[in-house]
């Protein structure tokens, strides 16, 4: 028998799983956790083979109550259940030790299939999120500017010449155009232009007119 472990700040939710899981003639639903603190105390004294996350919670939230759970029970493994796909979401689940991450229109065949994989210490992902994940891997990542670069680098973007940014900035014309040679190489260009352009097109700069 897997012992399960449900977490969802929804009554609703809770019971709807439990009905659904409790179905299952290997899954032994042991407890339910209303908040990831709740959460954390329960995996401690209940030793459930899976958990079932939700995320987005009052108090400890679900990535941090993943995290001080298999802290505390390694062998535990956690299965995020979400209406949320986003990437920050995605990505906190999974830097938190999540085992899977599923969404929670799942049908209930796939749900328990998900929960057996992940007791095993198969990585479960819901189609979407393993879209994102993957877009995520192969989109090139933005240089990384110093905070003194892209000062340079905005007051480039508004038609300032060198000496205009030195004085706003205090400091040396010259020291202005070693930022400037320095922007140009991680970004890749050879002017200034290209570089507030490519600086736009990969969000280093906020594009003008955007809202904040």
């Amino acid at each position: 028998m897997l012992r399960l472990l449900l977490v969802d700040d929804h009554p609703v939710v809770r019971t709807g799983l439990a009905g659904m899981l409790s179905a299952e003639d290997d899954f032994l639903v042991v407890g339910e956790a209303g908040d990831g603190d709740e959460a954390v105390v329960l995996a401690r004294t209940l030793e459930p083979d899976v958990v079932l996350m939700d995320l987005r919670m009052p108090r400890t939230d679900g990535a941090d109550a993943t995290a001080q759970i298999l802290a505390e029970r390694p062998q535990t493994r956690v299965l995020v259940l979400t209406t949320y796909d986003t990437d920050a979401d995605i990505v906190r689940a999974v830097e938190s030790g999540a085992t899977g991450y599923l969404l929670k229109d799942t049908p209930r065949a796939q749900l328990a299939d998900a929960v057996r994989a992940a007791a095993r210490g198969e990585t479960v992902l819901a189609p979407p999120v393993a879209a994102r994940l993957v877009h995520r891997m192969r989109a090139p990542s933005a240089p990384s500017l110093t905070p003194r670069e892209l000062e340079v680098l905005a007051a480039v973007a508004q038609g300032r010449s060198n000496a205009d940014v030195g004085r706003e900035l205090h400091i040396g014309a010259a020291t202005v155009k070693t930022h400037l040679i320095r922007i140009f190489a991680k970004l890749g260009v050879d002017d200034r232009t290209a570089a507030v352009t490519k600086a736009y097109a990969l969000g280093i700069l906020p594009t003008p007119g955007a809202e904040p």
